[in-house]
């Protein structure tokens, strides 16, 4: 599919009939219709740590993001993101970068049949391997595609990007990564956070989907965090429930990251791990709770048990640690019992013991004991019924002791 697809997209002709037949079927353009296509059969989690941003996350992302005249998606996939954020700003510039060249067809396939204006870069975000790079412009209908010779410097106000999560990479050391230190080989994170930075205008923001590990992880991953808090760059961070993504259960925060440096500046967190819908195979963020995470995150005020405005200072008694349970205190206190209701089931209890006692007590008095003869009347006797080969079911006892025809039935 991804081969023939991409052969129609390069003619102009059997593009714009493969999009009208498409409108046809599905005219609404309002989400990204590949998603679930494309993860559930194609994606690549083993090599590529392919796991597609979920809507509710995506329109959340897009409400934190606002609006802008220009966004880029690094790692976008089929385009969820983008998508996302067109909803609200068609009229915008967008810039895609995507490694797969199985999921490149359906991103550009969904970006020029929503006739947007972009940029869609194939290659490797970390290395800047480039494979191809495309122009789409805006058209009277659908968007047209024409390749480009080399990859172009873009510069944008937005960055969205729900990066493949702890991958490994091969450290490359240029300036996105001057004073901050790179990444460690067996995890990318930090790696794809700078380089959205090193996308940004001056005053520009960029959110990123990321696992827990990169809010406290020490070593390399500690002095690239470190190096972001010290100059103000990081302003928030959002923890999200658990299993919202098909795929994965890992479970991941929305970091916001800037471009400008200010030292003074604190950092946002709120902890929305319980505020989700319960699914079969994936939870989801209600509408009334996203409302709440962004309500939250714009006031950027303190609310107990949920959100935490950290100063600077705070952040440095931590080490530097971002882990929101250090700043997000949501312990609830278990509700102190009755104390009369206590007592009269201490007295119930009591009575219950004392009855228990009082019937042992019988039952020990009316057991019999027997004389050291009888017993030993009863080990010589069972000594001649084991010499024999027959089972005791087949032997008389009117021979034996009194002792063992009194209690053989419960011995044997």
């Amino acid at each position: 599919m991804p081969t023939k697809l991409m052969e129609k997209l390069k003619d102009d002709s059997k593009r714009e009939q493969l999009f009208a037949a498409f409108l046809d079927l599905e005219p609404d353009l309002s989400y990204d219709l590949f998603t679930n296509y494309f993860q559930d059969g194609h994606a690549d989690r083993a090599k590529l740590k392919q796991d597609y941003t979920p809507a509710s996350l995506i329109r959340l992302l897009a409400d934190i993001a606002g609006e802008s005249d220009s966004y880029g998606d690094i790692c976008a996939g089929s385009g969820g993101l983008t998508v996302g954020v067109w909803n609200r700003n068609p009229h915008a510039f967008f810039y895609c970068e995507e490694y797969s060249a199985h999921v490149l067809p359906l991103l550009l396939l969904n970006l020029a049949i929503r006739n947007m204006n972009a940029i869609v870069v194939h290659g490797d975000s970390l290395t800047r391997e480039t494979f191809a790079a495309y122009r789409l412009e805006p058209g009277g209908r659908f968007s047209s595609i024409t390749k480009l010779d080399e990859r172009p410097t873009v510069i944008v106000e937005r960055i969205i990007s729900n990066p493949p999560y702890s991958m490994k990479w091969q450290p490359v050391d240029d300036e996105r990564f001057a004073g901050y230190g790179l990444a460690p080989a067996s995890k990318a994170d930090y790696a794809f956070l700078l380089h959205g930075l090193s996308l940004l205008s001056d005053t520009a923001r960029a959110l990123f989907i990321m696992p827990h590990g990169v809010l406290f992880r020490s070593q390399k991953e500690g002095d690239i965090r470190r190096a972001l808090l010290e100059r103000g760059q990081l302003r928030g961070v959002i923890g999200l429930p658990d299993k919202l993504f098909l795929n994965t259960g890992v479970p991941v925060c929305i970091i916001e990251a800037v471009k400008d440096c200010d030292p003074d500046t604190g950092v946002m967190f709120i902890d929305a791990s319980r505020d989700y819908v319960k699914g079969s195979k994936q939870n989801n963020l209600s509408p009334e709770q996203a409302s709440r995470i962004l309500a939250t995150y714009s006031d950027r005020v303190d609310v107990d048990k949920y959100a935490h405005l950290a100063t600077p200072d705070e952040i440095r008694d931590n080490g530097f640690n971002l882990n929101i349970h250090r700043y997000v205190d949501t312990f609830e206190s278990e509700p102190l019992p009755d104390l009369a209701a206590l007592f009269h089931d201490l007295a119930g209890l009591n009575n219950d013991i004392h009855s228990t006692e009082t019937v042992l007590a019988g039952m020990a008095g009316s057991l019999q004991g027997y004389s050291m003869d009888e017993l030993e009347g009863l080990d010589a006797w069972r000594r001649s019924i084991n010499s024999k080969r027959g089972t005791l079911r087949t032997c008389s006892t009117s021979n034996a002791p009194k002792t063992a025809r009194r209690i053989q039935p419960a011995l044997f």
